[in-house]
């Protein structure tokens, strides 16, 4: 608007007949744009006044101006314009009027049955604008709403009736006097005052959207959120949470630096639940690009105590872990740095005794070598860990750990691989290696301080891979292979502190090791089977199937009976995945032995449909003494939403305990979305309870009036008028 008199001007120096276009492009000009005048008539008058009339529109940039006519007087300086009138300046504002009196610089001037859409999302209707600097546009007595309007009069979901708003161009705020908030067309509260940021605003000081939370230990509380620019890369979010029981200040804050980005949240709260206490939480995480393409990450989570976090809904982990990492990883090399704490929030778990401070470093390298092919693998690992009790004993939980022992490891290894195509397509890979391992134990009577060995291992692995094409395009894989291996020596009579739990699955199935960790490693000889499926199908089938087993000359005790791994002969492994075209699919992975009997089962179902999907999952853990489960678990969870119309959503998950044969957790929620609202219901009930945190019910409800939130998000449903 600033730059359309230029134009306006300049074509007051010519007179063009029916359906003229005139540019200006002189050589002395410094206007950086041309400026474009359209209409079906251009003429001057006797008193020297410039007219344009009849389908007029005048183009500058991404100005762009159209109207019925235009009068610009020359003596005066006086432009005046006949509606219809439409200027837009790009796609964040549009302006629409009857009428305009405008200077002739457009910086003050009266619209007239004026109306201003901005971001295509909010629209401020008026009785007349006045236009003042070019900075402000004062509205008087005006409506805004980002909800359709219809024409037939109808009142729009909602809308801010205002005596006069200003809005100011500059700051991308608008002014609100002696507003009005209504419901259809029924005044709720009044506001004297009210500053708003306008939609073409990524970032303003100011309220957020309010939630109202209820729980049946905190009682109905509300949240008010208050944002604070603190700058164009920080910010900080203060969101007072009161109820009955509670006074309570949570808090966000976020920066982006050059080089990465960093976020923490919180709160502070004094309640009924521990009265006279503090009671908080701290979590945060960043990451950030160093040098020669070294990247630091972190991660932070405290509490007070050990109810809080599921108390409040502010997360269901039961064990905190903070952690520092520096990393990097190029085509051909690895290096980690890490450190961490944990914090335990079980029942029946001290602090104390368990290793919350870890400190874990991993560097892996590979070469090519030219002189005997195939690739060569380095790889080095130092680790420990330490428990604050200075008990070399252990203490009266009974569980079998020293309560103070410390452990400090290293261990390298070195391994040759190499494939090799044999005749009639066999796939030959054959492993050599060798490792050495130091294990330095502190703090515990039962065993000797320090620990070391070196071992050797081969294997060699057989796999046999056929295809098949049908006719109608899918493609058929089938593949058989086994294995045999070798480790040598005995394994280090050390304490188990880190391979308590071991998954046997179609990723280690060929593996020398089936341990997580370097404490741990199978010893002797061992042979595996194994024969996978895969399937592709054009029409949108595809299938995976692998089923394996597991061989020894001697049973290894360290591996637990649910492992599926005890034995000379390990259970069976079946894994499979199956996707079909209709938006269904289904994964899952079990071990069972002979008698059919499985120790461990998995199944994960989920279909995607127009208005929606469902998933489903079912978990088998049998009784295991020696990874601390006296009972079986057996659960069954459901999720799922559906869209019910184009405005409202529904969704849903349930989680039930087979074992306990009673609900673990559900929840409920509906959403209802339109172009200018949306609205959250939900409600989650959590059954379990332990000395520490006791069964509850929540409530939440949300209401947010898009066109002016931080997210209104690119998809929209307008409704339609009738």
């Amino acid at each position: 608007m600033k730059r359309l008199l230029s134009s306006l001007s300049l074509i007051a120096l010519l007179a063009v007949p029916q359906h003229a276009t005139t540019q200006t492009t002189p050589a002395d000009t410094e206007q950086p744009q041309a400026a474009v005048l359209v209409a079906d008539q251009v003429f001057i008058t006797r008193d020297k006044t410039l007219v344009a009339q009849g389908n007029v529109e005048a183009f500058q940039g991404n100005t762009r101006l159209q109207a019925r006519a235009i009068r610009y007087n020359q003596s005066t300086g006086a432009l005046e314009i006949e509606g219809p009138i439409t200027l837009s300046e790009g796609s964040e504002t549009i302006l629409l009027a009857n009428a305009a009196q405008l200077d002739p610089d457009l910086q003050n001037g009266l619209l007239t049955g004026a109306r201003l859409i901005l971001s295509q999302q909010v629209q401020l209707a008026a009785h007349q604008i006045n236009r003042v600097e070019g900075r402000y546009s004062q509205l008087y007595k005006t409506a805004v709403t980002s909800c359709q309007v219809c024409e037939n009069g109808e009142a729009p979901l909602w809308q801010i009736r205002a005596r006069r708003v200003v809005h100011d161009q500059e700051e991308q705020q608008l002014y609100f006097d002696d507003a009005q908030f209504r419901i259809r067309n029924v005044p709720v509260f009044y506001i004297p005052r009210l500053r708003l940021p306008d939609p073409t605003l990524d970032r303003a000081t100011g309220f957020l959207a309010p939630t109202i939370r209820s729980t049946s230990k905190l009682g109905i509380g509300i949240k008010v959120p208050y944002f604070i620019k603190l700058g164009d890369h920080r910010d900080l979010t203060l969101t007072p949470y009161l109820s009955p029981n509670t006074r309570t200040l949570e808090f966000r804050y976020r920066q982006a630096v050059r080089n990465g980005r960093m976020e923490f949240e919180g709160a502070i709260t004094r309640d009924d639940e521990l009265p006279g206490e503090v009671r908080g939480y701290l979590f945060g995480d960043g990451q950030f690009d160093l040098q020669r393409d070294y990247k630091l990450t972190f991660n932070v989570e405290l509490t007070t105590d050990r109810a809080y976090l599921t108390e409040y809904g502010y997360s269901s982990s039961d064990r905190l872990s903070s952690e520092l990492t520096v990393s990097r990883a190029r085509r051909d090399e690895f290096v980690r740095g890490s450190v961490f704490n944990f914090e335990t929030l079980r029942d029946g778990e001290v602090n104390a005794t368990q290793p919350t401070f870890v400190l874990d470093g991993l560097y892996e390298r590979r070469f090519f070598p030219k002189a005997f092919g195939g690739e060569l693998r380095f790889g080095l690992q130092a680790h420990g860990h330490r428990r604050s009790s200075d008990l070399d004993t252990d203490g009266p939980d009974a569980d079998l750990i020293v309560d103070g022992r410390d452990v400090a490891r290293i261990n390298g290894r070195v391994d040759w691989i190499h494939r090799a195509v044999l005749r009639g397509g066999l796939v030959a890979d054959t492993q050599v290696g060798a490792s050495f391992n130091f294990f330095d134990i502190t703090q515990d009577s039962t065993f000797a301080q320090n620990h070391s060995d070196i071992t050797t291992q081969a294997a060699l692995a057989l796999r046999y891979p056929m295809m098949r094409r049908a006719a109608g395009g899918a493609v058929d894989v089938l593949e058989p292979v086994v294995q045999l291996g070798w480790v040598d020596g005995t394994r280090l009579v050390i304490p188990n502190e880190e391979s308590t739990r071991v998954e046997f699955d179609q990723g280690n199935l060929l593996s020398l090791s089936r341990f997580p960790r370097p404490d741990r490693r199978e010893r002797g000889t061992t042979a595996a089977v194994g024969l996978t499926w895969t399937r592709v199908d054009p029409a949108g089938w595809d299938a995976h199937v692998a089923v394996g087993q597991v061989f020894r000359r001697d049973s290894d005790p360290a591996f637990t009976t649910s492992s599926g791994l005890d034995g000379i002969e390990s259970d069976y492994l079946l894994a499979g995945q199956i996707k079909m075209p209709e938006g269904l699919s289904l994964t899952g992975r079990g071990l069972f032995d002979d008698r059919f009997e499985f120790a461990k089962a998995e199944l994960r179902g989920d279909w995607t449909f127009n208005r929606g999907r469902l998933g489903g999952s079912y978990v088998w853990l049998d009784e295991d003494a020696a990874e601390d489960r006296t009972q079986a678990v057996s659960e069954i969870t459901l999720d799922g939403s559906y869209k019910i119309n184009a405005s409202w959503t529904a969704n849903a998950d349930w989680r039930f305990d087979v074992a306990d044969d009673r609900a673990a957790t559900a929840g409920l929620g509906l959403t209802y979305f339109n172009e200018c609202v949306s609205v959250d219901l939900s409600v989650r009930r959590r059954y379990s309870s332990s000395t520490s945190v006791e069964p509850s019910t929540d409530f939440g409800f949300n209401v947010g009036l898009r066109g002016f939130a931080a997210n209104s998000g690119t998809e929209r449903y307008e409704r339609s008028c009738r």
